[in-house]
């Protein structure tokens, strides 16, 4: 109620003053108009003595002039009268019988001056008066020639003077009367007005000092308050909307703030504000949808993980991590992203994968073997269950443990990228799954033949761009249907398992396997001439010929027979060049198998090839 009882001091005070002048105008016009009507009184008093003064000269009855003066001395509010003679007339008529002299300064003054003067004598209690001397200037001009009987004065000469006091205390009286009553009229005034101003802008004030109260709790984040009931028909109808106002925001808050965070699966501190949680955590929502809507339309899983880099990047500020993809089916432990180094030796076992738990370097010191503690870092790794057989492994790396602690207050914000991410992680993961199936022999793991029909039309472009050869080899097994006849198909699919074996361990990183069908593979040989074309040939050739084929107890070897042939120096044409080394695995075959042989024109038959070659 501070502005409330600032208004009404400030209104009492306004009004006060206002009283004031208003008083003391009143008393300043009331004595101004008192003096005037007094002074006039004394002028017109003045000069009907003087007038009738002069007839008493003219009709010789002047030494009757003191019973003339007593009875005007007898006239209302008139306390002494008396006349003051000039020198001349002193000099030519004497003092006169009653001492007609000046009496004081003031007649002394105005027979010397000529000038009339009026003294007041203002007392509160006391007696207050009024006293005018007025002077008698000689003439001879107009109706009554003054100088004719007063032959030792001059024109223009004081002949004397007249002097009257008059009391004002019945004005004074009537005047503090007047500022009595007008006191009392305006106090009653002034009261009737505060009560009214009171009780007229009493609601507002109110309303305005619950809003105030109201903002300061919202400015504070508090919007449960309410203005309520302000005792005044407008201000409530203010009150309420505004108090509607605040209940729909509060409850428009809560319930956005409740629905949004279903989307986010960790939540941020809450501040005092819940607007602006609200504002932030709309602001993570929409930074989140972004992504999700980037990466939703990204072809492959290693542009859904260069995304997330980013984020991880240029939102998060990190500059060292690396991303983990964890078969938990197979075992297997890959690398699948590197922002700047490696620092452990994740493929051969992460601890956060099999302990399915953060890994905080912090926590306790070298926690994880896997990790290279010889360069002082701090380390984190945070694993993320994609699927039941996939795992997402965060491996994040600080140089300082402010870093580090700046880290973990961000993971929550980060696993709401990688939960957004999932989906599109499991998706792309099985399509890429599906995809290699569909090139891969389940049997061996090998590409098969659909994964060469596809990647010969890269391939020969790659022979065009930069000039290089492939070698193809063709690869049978012996006999190999003896195998299934005697021993089972188990024992062929093994023999099946050890050929292929082979064939990746007697090839090169860049060579590719392809399992064609049945027991028949093709190696293809990257920027390879005939020299080394052959000499792979018969290296693959010696070491499955000392490779034993398990069967129950027992075991037993196999030879295979190679044709080779190189593209595009024996064709151009892949799949003509192809079915060249078809040609001298035939010729292999024939001349005794367990032996490579390398295409030459002369295993064209006549007619055979011919529109090919």
């Amino acid at each position: 109620m501070k502005s409330k009882r600032k208004i009404s001091i400030s209104l009492f005070l306004i009004m006060s003053i206002m009283f004031i002048i208003l008083i003391v105008n009143i008393l300043m016009n009331f004595r101004d108009y008192g003096l005037k009507s007094v002074e006039n009184k004394a002028k017109a008093i003045a000069q009907t003595v003087k007038h009738s003064l002069t007839s008493h000269m003219v009709n010789g009855v002047i030494d009757n002039r003191e019973l003339f003066l007593n009875q005007i001395a007898k006239l209302d509010n008139i306390d002494k009268i008396w006349l003051s003679r000039g020198s001349s007339i002193i000099e030519q008529f004497g003092k006169g019988h009653n001492n007609e002299i000046a009496r004081d300064e003031v007649d002394k003054e105005v027979l010397r001056s000529g000038v009339e003067r009026a003294v007041v004598e203002e007392r509160i209690f006391g007696k207050s008066s009024y006293r005018i001397t007025i002077p008698y200037i000689g003439t001879a001009d107009g109706t009554i020639d003054c100088l004719s009987c007063h032959s030792t004065a001059k024109e223009g000469d004081t002949l004397g003077a007249i002097t009257i006091a008059m009391s004002v205390d019945d004005i004074k009286e009537v005047g503090m009367t007047t500022v009595f009553n007008t006191i009392i009229i305006a106090l009653v005034l002034i009261i009737f007005i505060l009560i009214f101003v009171n009780k007229l802008i009493s609601p507002f004030l109110t309303l305005f000092e619950a809003i105030n109260r109201v903002m300061q709790k919202a400015q504070k984040g508090d919007y449960s308050d309410r203005i309520g009931s302000t005792k005044g028909k407008e201000s409530d109808a203010v009150a309420s909307w505004i108090d509607g106002l605040l209940e729909k925001l509060q409850s428009t808050l809560e319930d956005i703030e409740q629905k949004i965070n279903v989307f986010l699966v960790h939540q941020k501190q809450k501040k005092l504000d819940p607007l602006i949680d609200v504002k932030s955590t709309v602001n993570r929502l929409a930074d989140i949808y972004r992504f999700r809507k980037t990466i939703e339309h990204d072809e492959h899983i290693k542009e859904v993980y260069n995304r997330l880099a980013y984020v991880l990047r240029v939102k998060f500020g990190l500059t060292d991590f690396n991303f983990i993809e964890a078969d938990t089916t197979h075992k297997d432990v890959n690398i699948v992203y590197i922002e700047k180094e490696i620092h452990c030796q994740a493929q051969e076992g992460c601890r956060a994968d099999r302990t399915n738990t953060i890994v905080d370097s912090c926590q306790f010191k070298d926690m994880c073997d896997k990790f290279n503690h010889d360069t002082g870092k701090f380390y984190i790794c945070i694993p993320y269950s994609i699927s039941n057989d996939l795992d997402f492994i965060v491996s994040i790396v600080a140089d300082s443990e402010d870093e580090h602690n700046r880290i973990r207050n961000i993971l929550p914000s980060i696993q709401d990228y990688i939960d957004t991410a999932k989906p599109e992680i499991v998706s792309k993961k099985l399509m890429y799954i599906l995809e290699r199936t569909a090139r891969t022999d389940p049997l061996t793991g090998l590409f098969n033949r659909k994964y060469l029909e596809e990647s010969v039309k890269t391939m020969v472009s790659q022979v065009k761009r930069t000039s290089i050869t492939y070698g193809i080899l063709m690869v049978d097994i012996d006999f190999f249907k003896m195998i299934n006849d005697t021993y089972g198909h188990d024992v062929g699919d093994e023999a099946i398992k050890i050929i292929s074996q082979t064939l990746v361990e007697n090839s090169r990183e860049s060579d590719v396997v392809i399992r064609f069908g049945g027991e028949e593979f093709i190696v293809l040989l990257y920027n390879c001439d005939e020299s080394y074309l052959f000499e792979v040939s018969e290296k693959i050739r010696i070491a499955f010929s000392k490779k034993e084929i398990p069967v129950g107890s027992t075991s037993f070897s196999k030879t295979i027979s190679i044709g080779a042939s190189i593209f595009p120096t024996h064709t151009d044409n892949f799949w003509q060049c192809l079915k060249f080394a078809d040609l001298a695995l035939y010729e292999a075959k024939d001349t005794g198998r367990n032996k490579s042989v390398v295409f030459s024109k002369d295993l064209i038959k006549d007619g055979e090839l011919k529109d090919e070659y």
